[in-house]
């Protein structure tokens, strides 16, 4: 057998033995159907599209992206763990599947057509990992790489975008007479920007319109792009380059994957590439190619992957920790960080102003910004997706918890002068962005559970008793349960340090005891 054939294989052995079934949901389209067509059946029998994802998976990260490191750990059993070293790091040996984000978080992305931006340092990989993901949507590797955007300095919008065709600037008579030549990488499913941070301010808002609206225009001309996923790549991730990225730009990215070092003991892997002069872009088995039909299904399947409340519980006391700022305002609604940072007031100074909160204990103090609802979208969007990649139908706290990081990679700003990053152990967090972001939220974690909320949350038991509706609601009732929001505030807010967490239930309670005033008018009223 070639050397380049082995380089083709997919095993046939399951990816992941103990997934099950997914029970096979009803559609009523089928009731008008004509006769069963079995070889669809048995092909859609026979290769789940989940099962797919994983083939491609390992296909990648065992014949073409050399990466070693298993950072996204998974356990059924307790792991093996070493201290190591004068500093006592821990090496972890994970009891379950676990994978290289490196190559899983771009085949996610993949999945659900968004955006990633690989970061590191030149000839790491990051283009080539890039241009795999093209391969995987079917196009050849010449069209993939001609289709790429090379970010440089001179770049235009008519170079990005397209040109109005010279003969029709001589001879319209209006605007809407000039024809326009697309770039024929518009109309692609998967875009690939290399060295995005070398890109002039003036293109990138036109690359942020592409991103964002998924349309093009020129002198007026708009072109719909179809629903794509993105790579972008850069050296760093503080937006530096000959260009600063604008934020706006930046804030599209959904996650951010960084491309690390390689390990000189995989040298006779690269030596054997460089003697059969093979190349795995170009040797991709068709086995894991995808079709548009498909990735709309993959779509599909992992929006109906469900997050459980216990989930989706934790999620929103962690994201409730940060945006919380006592000093940034006087009305309760404007005491967030997103009025200090609209102000232009310096940052030390608000800290400085600080009422005495046991700011080693808040999280919140950790860091600059809260997280945003475009965040807490995406965030929810990549859980629901490494279950499904994972072969599950409901996503857990684990992978929430392993998927966090690399979405709120650049999203949450460190403080640096927090206390948090002055404890010597705590030194290591200063630079690793990523065991921070996971850090925090076991941290917020554990103190959602020493408040015992799953048990006891009056916050929740008005809000679930709102949520049944007011048709039926007498006036009586109604002063009842203005007068138990009422109590229920003079509660917590008694003799209590602010924190997020409290900030965020006194804004419901408020929004609560709203909603029934104005059913309440309206009772008088009717």
């Amino acid at each position: 057998m070639a050397i380049s054939d082995l380089f083709k294989r997919v095993s046939h052995a399951p990816t992941n033995p103990g997934v099950t079934a997914k029970p096979r949901q009803f559609d009523v389209a089928e009731l008008y159907r004509g006769p069963v067509q079995l070889e669809d059946a048995t092909e859609e029998a026979a290769q789940p599209l989940d099962e797919k994802l994983r083939q491609a998976y390992f296909w990648i990260v065992n014949n073409a992206v050399i990466s070693p490191h298993y950072d996204i750990e998974y356990n059924d059993a307790p792991a093996q763990t070493y201290v190591l070293g004068s500093s006592k790091r821990v090496l972890t040996l994970p009891s379950a599947q676990s994978y290289s984000s490196y190559i899983l978080l771009p085949l996610l992305t993949f999945a659900t057509r968004r955006k990633c931006l690989f970061v590191g340092g030149p000839g790491r990989g990051k283009t080539a990992s890039a241009i795999l993901m093209g391969i995987l949507a079917g196009y050849p590797v010449r069209e993939v790489r001609r289709a790429m955007q090379h970010g440089h300095p001179q770049m235009t919008i008519a170079d990005l975008l397209g040109n109005p065709l010279p003969a029709d600037l001589v001879n319209a008579q209006d605007m809407e007479s000039i024809r326009i030549a697309w770039r024929p990488w518009l109309s692609m499913r998967v875009k690939i920007v290399d060295e995005y941070n070398r890109i002039p301010t003036r293109t990138q808002s036109a690359l942020l319109t592409v991103m964002g609206d998924n349309y093009a225009e020129v002198l007026g001309h708009i072109h719909e792009c179809p629903e794509s996923a993105w790579y972008l790549t850069a050296n760093d991730d503080r937006g530096g380059g000959t260009y600063q990225v604008i934020e706006a730009l930046r804030d599209r990215i959904d996650v951010i994957v960084q491309a690390l070092a390689f390990n000189p003991r995989f040298l006779d892997e690269l030596l054997l590439r460089i003697e059969e002069n093979v190349r795995p872009e170009e040797v991709a088995p068709r086995e894991i190619i995808f079709t548009e039909a498909e990735v709309d299904r993959i779509g599909e399947e992992i929006r109906a992957v469900t997050i459980p409340d216990p989930v989706r519980r934790r999620l929103a006391f962690f994201c409730g920790q940060f945006e919380f700022c006592e000093t940034a305002g006087v009305q309760f609604e404007y005491m967030t960080k997103d009025t200090v940072r609209l102000s232009g007031v310096d940052w030390g100074q608000v800290v400085a102003a600080d009422n005495g909160r046991d700011r080693l204990k808040d999280l919140g103090c950790q860091t600059k910004n809260g997280v945003s609802v475009r965040n807490l979208m995406t965030l929810l969007v990549f859980a629901k997706a490494l279950a499904y990649f994972r072969g599950n139908g409901e996503a857990t706290l684990e992978d929430l918890r392993q998927i966090l990081p690399f979405v709120l990679h650049d999203k949450l700003q460190p403080d640096l002068e927090a206390p948090f990053f002055n404890i010597p152990e705590n030194a290591g967090y200063r630079t690793d962005r990523l065991s921070w972001l996971r850090h925090l939220f076991d941290l917020s974690c554990d103190e959602f559970n020493r408040l015992d909320l799953d048990r006891s949350d009056p916050v929740r038991e008005l809000a679930a008793e709102f949520a049944l509706g007011l048709d039926g609601v007498s006036e009586h009732e109604t002063r009842a349960r203005l007068t138990k929001i009422e109590r229920l505030v003079g509660a917590l807010g008694k003799g209590r340090k602010l924190y997020g967490p409290l900030y965020d239930d006194l804004q419901k309670l408020k929004y609560l005891h709203q909603r029934y005033t104005n059913y309440l008018h309206w009772l008088r009223a009717r």
